[in-house]
């Protein structure tokens, strides 16, 4: 592949879907696109809004990525510059620091022409985030459960999920740490059985595609939406009555602020409509299960980096 241009495309994802907490993700056909030319100095620009207060220098995440990967790897990346376009939103939970990650090993990747496998790039995103759940996606597309600790990343890919997506996303940003912190230190026995429990039908439901079981599932979780909805006070309401706008049903998106709702294939829009009458507060949009994961893009044409 030519390394004069590379086009770098990664989905944005959803993380948790209620009681998989940490462990389940699921790929968003949003996207953040890299436009990557040789440079004397390492530069990022944009002209994407969303992107209008990020780093413009060797401090921005992609670039800090990019060079851990390749020390970890003994190379040295030569410098490029980068233009950003992007319709993730940020801090709004869904993935797009992720997608950053996941753009960056990619990046480092394509420039040393190390040929990562598939679980090495997971590795080392999983490393950098901490839990496989929001990366995994962006880099297989579709829907992902999976676990990491300090010794290995496993990872499952469920395909994609044949479902709408809908999004309810407040003006408002909620940074992860902030949504992190919330959460307890610990649980009482019998609640982490009992969350067990509920994931794991959860999963169940979506291998059998009983989605109507899997929106009762995500609506059930005792990990982190009991403790989250007193950062978002329109969280449990939407919840609890998620179905009587069509949904399956709805889960805070990562560690929030949008919330995903998952709606009968070809039923988004009527979603959308009943959900904007009723939460006029947020910017509701239908999306849809990202299929593919990252992508490179040379002048010659596409190649799937997922192969």
């Amino acid at each position: 592949m030519s390394k004069e241009h590379l086009r770098i495309t990664v989905p944005a994802s959803s993380a948790n879907l209620g009681p998989g907490f940490d462990s389940i993700g699921i790929a968003v056909d949003l996207h953040l696109v890299l436009d990557v030319t040789p440079a004397p100095a390492w530069s990022f620009t944009s002209d994407s809004a969303v992107l209008e207060d990020v780093p413009e220098g060797e401090d921005n995440i992609i670039c800090e990525v990019a060079h851990h990967v390749a020390r970890k790897m003994g190379g040295e990346l030569p410098p490029q510059h980068v233009h950003m376009t992007s319709d993730i939103p940020l801090a709004r939970g869904l993935g797009s620091s992720a997608a950053a990650i996941i753009a960056a090993i990619e990046l480092a990747d394509q420039l040393l022409g190390t040929e990562l496998t598939q679980d090495e790039k997971m590795r080392f995103a999983s490393l950098w985030e901490g839990h496989p759940d929001n990366v995994g996606p962006c880099l297989y597309g579709g829907m992902i459960v999976g676990t990491h600790s300090p010794n290995s990343t496993d990872i499952v890919h469920l395909g994609v999920p044949d479902v709408d997506l809908v999004l309810l996303i407040p003006d408002e940003t909620l940074m992860t740490k902030k949504a992190r912190g919330i959460l307890p230190r610990q649980l009482e026995y019998h609640q982490a059985i009992k969350g067990s429990s509920i994931s794991n039908v959860l999963v169940a439901a979506i291998l059998k595609e009983n989605w109507e079981l899997t929106g009762k599932m995500m609506g059930r979780d005792v990990f982190h939406h009991p403790y989250r909805s007193e950062l978002i006070p329109e969280l449990t309401g939407m919840l609890k009555n998620i179905s009587e706008y069509g949904a399956y049903g709805a889960a805070l998106s990562g560690a929030g602020p949008t919330v995903l709702c998952l709606a009968p294939k070809g039923e988004g829009q009527s979603v959308q409509k009943r959900l904007e009458e009723a939460y006029p507060l947020f910017n509701v949009q239908t999306a849809a299960p990202a299929e593919a994961g990252v992508k490179t893009e040379s002048l010659t044409g596409w190649v799937n980096a997922a192969l």
